[in-house]
């Protein structure tokens, strides 16, 4: 949405405009946001100053003039809206770049100064009591719509501050959807809903934006609606539907005199004492890993989380990794122990291009001689897409569901 200002002519910026309408009609919050978009038409359209613009141009500048009045996101506030969109990237004042259906796109608008881009990280982080300068220059937040953010000082980041938008699907996928993308079989969908059925615990993997969140929503479907589901995230995103007993929990940052900490791990420990039948969590990535697996290895089956890791062998080395850092208990009690809590991983792969598929199914076949051992049962070829690769070997679950 930039403007092509012609060259030599005068450029009243933004904020300029901004003021204008202020000084004008005394802007206050008592106009809706209909008035105030006719006040902003009015005043681009009577500013001597860029009465070359055509009328195309110009309403682009009034929108521009509005959302920096009354956007939260000022300039971004567009894309932002735009539900195509998942991500916005802002490099600095001059690079702005969004995802959109799974390609990276740059925009074209920029932020007339860096101070207005710092304006609006420092909004986003008091909304959530936090604010961003010399001394804490990295910010994580929540919108209000469940959007992430993350916000990086300019005195670390070179070339201006930088800010990042994980925006939240408001539309929710289901597994007909995803097996109308050939995301996924529906061969294989069956069989990992008889999985959650049968309260397998499964361990979601796969890249940064991979769809391991999309999935996880999807993978819920399939939990029974008389069950009390307890969900953990840092912070929310999913959409857990068809439950009435449900428990949502979300952590907390500190606050700017460093009180009132709630992590994960606390969330965890928390949620034991509740009665969960099904405990999600939606991503293990610190020493939580030691409380999940010990509440998936001591009864809580049917249990759903989701890790960054390239693949479902990169994912058991992580959890390793952050076991031992977390727990200091030697590799072999660690393998064991993980051994003996996930029993289905199911990975995802971004695509170049951005299409995202499942590309293995796999199931801790066994522990020997200090190594885990995976039965691939689905796996993706570049020809032929996700095959059956080998069989189920721990049938015990799906044999007892059958059963009742």
């Amino acid at each position: 949405m930039r403007v092509n200002w012609k060259k030599n002519r005068p450029k009243p910026s933004i904020e300029e405009l901004a003021g204008e309408v202020r000084r004008q009609y005394n802007l206050s919050s008592s106009l809706d946001d209909e008035k105030i978009n006719k006040l902003c038409i009015d005043v681009v359209s009577k500013n001597q100053k860029i009465s070359y613009l055509n009328s195309k141009e110009k309403e682009k500048l009034a929108r521009l003039v509005f959302c920096s009045l009354r956007c939260e996101l000022e300039i971004l506030q567009d894309i932002a809206d735009d539900p195509d969109i998942s991500e916005i990237m802002i490099n600095g004042k001059d690079h702005i770049f969004y995802e959109k259906h799974g390609e990276i796109i740059r925009a074209d608008m920029a932020f007339e100064t860096t101070e207005q881009l710092e304006s609006i990280i420092q909004r986003l982080a008091a909304k959530v009591g936090r604010e961003m300068n010399d001394l804490n220059p990295i910010v994580d937040a929540r919108l209000s719509d469940g959007s992430r953010v993350n916000a990086v000082h300019s005195n670390i980041a070179i070339g201006g501050p930088i800010l990042t938008i994980r925006k939240f699907n408001q539309s929710r996928m289901t597994i007909d959807d995803l097996i109308m993308r050939n995301d996924i079989t529906k061969e294989a969908a069956d069989f990992l809903k008889k999985l959650v059925e049968a309260r397998y615990n499964i361990f979601v993997s796969g890249g940064t934006s991979s769809g391991k969140t999309t999935f996880l929503n999807v993978l819920s479907d399939y939990i029974p609606s008389n069950e009390r589901v307890i969900v953990i995230e840092d912070s929310a995103e999913l959409q857990i539907r068809n439950h009435e007993n449900l428990v949502r929990m979300e952590s907390k940052s500190a606050n700017a005199q460093g009180k009132g900490e709630v992590t994960i791990k606390d969330l965890i420990k928390s949620s034991l004492r509740m009665r969960p039948d099904r405990i999600i969590v939606g991503e293990v990535r610190g020493d939580e890993v030691v409380d999940m697996l010990a509440a998936m290895s001591t009864g809580h089956d049917g249990s759903l989380s989701t890790g960054h890791a390239n693949s479902p062998a990169g994912m058991i080395g992580r959890l390793e990794t952050l076991h031992i850092a977390a727990s200091g208990f030697p590799m072999q009690a660690v393998r064991s122990q993980i051994a003996g809590a996930i029993e289905i991983f199911v990975h995802l792969t971004r695509f170049p291009g951005g299409h995202r598929k499942v590309t293995e199914i796999s199931e801790i076949d066994s522990y020997e001689n200090g190594e885990i051992k995976l039965n691939k049962i689905f796996s993706y070829e570049n020809t032929r897409g996700l095959v059956r690769a080998g069989q189920l070997i721990h049938k015990d679950k799906l044999e007892r569901l059958q059963s009742i």
